[in-house]
């Protein structure tokens, strides 16, 4: 069958791939070629620089453009190329080396023993890699960031807006819808940073790391420098000490911080599906949609569970590369390279629940009756305050008396009342506690949570 939505094996390309159409041009098998022709370029230029291989030439402002444009004028057809060369080689790094040289203009014949000059497969390989990640990640952060600032936008718009607290999924102290989400968006954000910090390593050091056939070809070049200045070129941190493989250390932190990240969408993926339960939020009704073939009346949450489950697999895939790719066998086997074709799956399911979430927040509204609801019927929040108070002025036993009144007992704003009256405290004290509601009792909800929504 050819290949389409409808036939792919996996919904990355199939179901979802509206979704991740942004990815495909990065982690396909194109997208690798791609980045390897960009990297080989790279490195044979840079050895045009070096006035220490004199073998090289001095190239003319428009030969290296010639040379470069082969990188930036990369297209389906070239990589199509490399595919049926790499039938034959049965190599895929030295295919790439062999479509350059086809490419190679006329007048920088010199240069064709000079393509992947002295490199292993992985110095091109770790470096293709590196970039698919920058590239993979742009996208994926800039989606996350989208949500997070739809966080923040409904965290303004509730942040006033009373709320039973539940802890061990009973009544507690009361908050404010919009400062439980100000939570998730501080979190997601500290997370975010975390991810923007980390700065991938690479290397381009040879077949077992130590620059051996370098030094042999030319002991009097700084090979080290040279291929530093390649691999800071494109934004990435030389990892100097290495076997064949570059270790992988820094793939495995970012697929660390990238899973947290994801953890903490997950939470917030549950707790609106609960929200949705107690009917704090509402969902909008879409005309024509169907919420279930047999009962007319549902809105299912279903863009929070479809999150929930993607974020399960993104993470699965991410979990694994972070404990497997920093493992290798002396100085490298092949584990690695087969693990990490499949960096793409972690972050298109990452992609598919970011975007997932981000349409059913656009669907949800606060439910102000069912808030306001909850709260009077829980009067016995407003034991903690009492007990407190009573406690500033050394009532005895302050804890265990509202434990008696409240515990096991339906509470009203009378009985509160009643007991307040009692008690051996200011009147100042009795007037404000008698006044107070569990809608009042918020603390400074609103107050610490304006500092995220200003960041």
């Amino acid at each position: 069958m050819e290949l389409s939505a409808l036939t792919a094996v996996s919904p990355i390309d199939g179901r979802y791939g509206d979704k991740t159409v942004p990815l495909r041009s990065i982690f396909s098998e194109y997208g690798l070629i791609e980045r390897r022709v960009r990297v080989e370029i790279a490195w044979l230029l840079a050895l045009c620089d070096e006035p220490l291989l004199p073998e090289t030439g001095v190239l003319t402002t428009a030969q290296r453009q010639a040379i470069q444009a082969i990188a930036d004028d990369f297209s389906l057809a070239d990589a199509q190329r490399v595919k049926e060369i790499e039938a034959t080689t049965r190599h895929d790094v030295k295919a790439v080396e062999y479509l350059i040289r086809e490419k190679l203009p006329e007048d920088c014949a010199q240069l064709s023993e000079f393509i992947h000059f002295a490199c292993t497969s992985e110095d091109i390989n770790n470096m293709s890699h590196a970039l698919q990640l920058r590239d993979g990640l742009a996208v994926l952060r800039a989606a996350q960031d989208k949500l997070t600032d739809a966080l923040a936008a409904f965290t303004k718009e509730t942040l006033t807006y009373p709320m039973l607290a539940h802890t061990h999924g009973q009544p507690a102290s009361p908050t404010t819808l919009g400062k439980e989400i100000a939570v998730v968006v501080h979190r997601l954000r500290r997370q975010a940073a975390e991810i923007d910090r980390i700065v991938l390593p690479a290397k381009m050091n040879g077949a077992v790391g130590n620059f051996n056939a370098h030094v042999s070809a030319a002991p009097e070049v700084n090979w080290p420098a040279l291929a530093k200045g390649v691999i800071e070129g494109f934004g990435f941190s030389q990892n100097i000490l290495t076997t064949q493989i570059e270790s992988h250390d820094g793939m495995a932190e970012l697929f660390d911080a990238i899973q947290r990240w994801n953890m903490i969408l997950l939470d917030l993926d549950r707790d609106i599906w609960m929200y949705v339960s107690m009917k704090y939020l509402k969902q909008k009704v879409v005309a024509g949609e169907v919420g279930s073939s047999t009962m007319p009346h549902k809105i299912n949450p279903i863009d929070f569970e479809n999150s929930e489950g993607n974020i399960g697999l993104a993470n699965a895939i991410l979990g694994h590369l972070a404990r497997k790719l920093p493992v290798s066998r002396m100085q490298r086997d092949l584990t690695d390279s087969t693990a990490i074709r499949n960096v793409g799956a972690g972050f298109a399911y990452s992609l598919i629940a970011v975007a997932s979430t981000q349409r059913g927040l656009g669907r949800m509204s606060p439910n102000t009756e069912a808030l306001a609801a909850d709260l009077d019927h829980a009067w016995e929040v407003l034991a903690e305050p009492i007990q407190t108070v009573m406690r500033r002025y050394g009532v005895p036993q302050a804890y265990e008396k509202l434990k008696a009144l409240t515990r096991g007992n339906a509470m009203t704003k009378e009985t509160i009342a009643a007991f307040i009256q009692t008690l051996e405290i200011p009147e100042a004290d009795k007037a404000r506690l008698t006044a107070m509601t569990p809608a009042d009792y918020i603390g400074l909800a609103a107050e610490i949570s304006m500092p995220e929504l200003n960041a």
